[in-house]
């Protein structure tokens, strides 16, 4: 195994790069084989790279020690556990871990405890053990001196049974040292106005003409009808279960109704994407399907569609509805995790108060999201309202920036003259 040093292209910033091809020269993902089985050995290959992060803290590159160690997800878990099995001998480095998706929980058998070179005390319901599993993300969990979510409001869910995959009794112990911090966008990426990929690049002045040319744009490139006069809802989406899509084909006959139309950008779950191929073939121009991954039409389609669904059944933070606030397209969403806390529902009160950038529902069933979906049709035509929801939408800050004030809080608690 060697431990490099890379320089982060663009940047002044160093890197260092884990090198060991036994583990990690392989075809397919990070995690799994092209065949889609995950590796047999990936307890090994992400206690590596826990392993080395920790011996890095504890001052294996004499050059350099860093003042915190901040991981991220089940992959990074098992650092703070070796950093607490084997403490630097000057100078104790504190720790932080950040929880993506409470879902992943890095489960292995116990029996491969040996082999994570952990004190077997560490098996234990204070340590690492799960049901009498390892679990990579419990050991961050447990062991990180700060936890963070990439929400307020998913940092209250995953204290509950509802949504705490059976962690939520050592989320709520540790509630003190919990914080929701939004995920940010990069502002300079995801830029209507400098974008390539639109017919008419625009900024919230000029949304309107902009987003025209790029529904016209949108409808010819998957087949629809060209109609301007009834709403265009978008999705971009991993097709899985989590994601609600099954409650979009449930209301597809109703949502075509009326000269509605819908385009679809995901792959997933085969039998979601079969379902929603389907649908195309069913409901000619009214519903455009393209499996797989496509940068260019994803962009397409939040600048071309008025409504982006994101019906989650749970949701940490979501991207999708923060691309869609940028360009204009306003979100339609259910009322959890980072979907609550970055759209304003159209209410009456909240139009009145102009704060309203989109839809919000609450039930996990077709109803409540058709009944939203009505709602949205309804406001459709006033133009002018429509208009101020939409500039509004993208005037709203969910920049890196935003996100990075806030962990430079975590940090200073834990490290009180750093970033001064």
């Amino acid at each position: 195994m060697r431990v490099g040093l890379a320089r982060l292209p663009g940047t002044d910033s160093l890197a260092y790069l884990v090198d060991y091809p036994a583990y990690y020269d392989r075809p397919g993902n990070p995690y799994a084989s092209p065949d889609g089985s995950d590796w047999p050995d990936n307890h090994r290959r992400f206690g590596l790279f826990g392993w080395v992060a920790a011996e890095l803290a504890r001052g294996a590159d004499p050059a350099w020690r860093p003042d915190i160690l901040h991981g991220h997800d089940w992959h990074t878990g098992l650092a703070p556990a070796y950093l607490a099995a084997r403490p630097p001998i000057e100078g104790r480095v504190p720790t932080v871990f950040t929880v993506h998706n409470l879902a992943y929980r890095g489960p292995f058998p116990g029996a491969v405890l040996p082999e994570l070179a952990l004190p077997t005390e560490f098996f234990s319901i204070d340590g690492v053990e799960f049901f009498g599993m390892v679990s990579f993300i419990k050991s961050g969990l447990f062991y990180s001196d700060r936890l963070t979510t990439v929400s307020p409001t998913y940092a209250r869910e995953i204290q509950t049974p509802a949504f705490g995959w059976d962690l939520d009794g050592l989320l709520r112990a540790r509630a003190s040292v919990l914080t929701g911090i939004l995920n940010g966008v990069d502002t300079r990426v995801w830029d209507p106005g400098h974008d390539a990929v639109l017919p008419k690049p625009y900024g919230e002045r000029a949304a309107t003409n902009g987003k025209q040319a790029a529904k016209a744009a949108l409808q010819h490139r998957l087949g629809l009808e060209p109609i301007e006069s009834a709403p265009l809802f978008g999705v971009v989406s991993r097709l899985t279960p989590q994601k609600g899509l099954d409650l979009v084909l449930a209301g597809l006959p109703d949502l075509v109704a009326d000269n509605r139309q819908l385009a679809l950008l995901g792959s997933g779950d085969g039998d979601l994407e079969q379902a929603f191929v389907n649908a195309a073939e069913q409901y000619r121009e009214r519903v455009g399907v393209a499996i797989g991954y496509d940068e260019s039409l994803a962009r397409l389609i939040y600048t071309g569609s008025d409504v982006i669904l994101v019906p989650s059944r749970f949701e940490p933070c979501g991207l999708t509805q923060l691309y869609a606030l940028r360009y204009g397209a306003l979100p339609l969403v259910r009322r959890v995790g980072g979907l609550a806390d970055t759209v304003v529902d159209a209410t009456a009160t909240n139009l009145a108060a102009g704060v309203a950038t989109g839809f919000v529902f609450d039930e996990d069933n077709p109803s409540a999201l058709m009944a939203a979906i009505g709602r949205a049709t309804a406001l459709f035509p006033e133009r002018g309202i429509w208009q101020g929801m939409m500039r509004r939408a993208m005037t709203r800050d969910f920049s890196w920036a935003a996100a990075a004030r806030q962990y430079a809080a975590i940090y200073r608690t834990l490290r009180p003259n750093l970033l001064r």
